[in-house]
């Protein structure tokens, strides 16, 4: 897909699909938004209760996620497998413009960040004694998921009106087939309809206060059997 490279609200770089009419992130901040929805109301409430996390991220896009929660990995420490689906990589030209790695004023992260990408697809790539990363290049509809995997997702895909098929119940009744009780689901669509459909999926859903620019997320978390 034909990308446009765009500075957010924060400074940190985004990226607009014209055809689609989307963003990648929130124009109003994409590290701002990436830290608030996936690491602090997803990854650190799954730190807390887990040992080791076990990730599934749907859409891994421009690496921004992965690269926070490598971060995370390595600051608590905490022994993370992050597996993510991705049907459209982006261009090494794309993604090496991003800026994310120099959004960080005390280490430079352009290796780890070129490492994310450039890392094999199909295999696991250890980036770090605290993280390994396997990337899959397929759309979640055509992958099996398995059971009892998982204990926090990043649902990062583009939103229920560019891509409805992957917001559906029987979307997230899989998803929770793979997760493991009391593992953790974060989204940045706090839609009605994505509320329902996970509650009818097996979750127990919340609302939570949104980053700048958005009133509100959800975060889920998987019911008993």
């Amino acid at each position: 897909m034909k990308t446009e490279l765009i500075k957010t609200g924060d400074g940190s770089h985004s990226l607009y699909v014209p055809v689609l009419n989307e963003h990648y992130h929130s124009t109003f901040g994409a590290l701002s938004e990436s830290l608030h929805i996936f690491i602090e109301s997803g990854f650190e409430k799954a730190a807390a209760l887990f040992e080791e996390i076990n990730i599934l991220e749907i859409g891994f896009g421009t690496g921004l996620n992965a690269l926070l929660t490598w971060m995370e990995a390595e600051r608590m420490p905490k022994k993370v497998h992050y597996l993510t689906l991705e049907p459209y990589p982006l261009d090494d030209e794309v993604w090496s413009s991003l800026n994310y790695p120099d959004c960080f004023c005390t280490f430079s992260y352009r290796e780890i960040f070129r490492r994310l990408h450039q890392s094999e697809w199909n295999r696991t790539e250890m980036i770090s004694p605290f993280f390994s990363i396997f990337k899959i290049k397929m759309q979640l509809e055509e992958f099996e998921l398995g059971q009892g995997k998982f204990n926090l997702v990043y649902f990062d895909a583009f939103g229920p009106d560019v891509q409805p098929e992957i917001w559906k119940e029987e979307i997230f009744r899989n998803i929770a087939l793979s997760m493991i009780k009391g593992g953790v689901l974060v989204t940045y669509s706090a839609k009605g309809s994505v509320r329902r459909a996970l509650r009818n999926a097996g979750f127990s859903v919340e609302k939570l206060p949104g980053p700048a620019g958005k009133r509100e997320i959800t975060r889920a978390v998987k019911n008993g059997d």
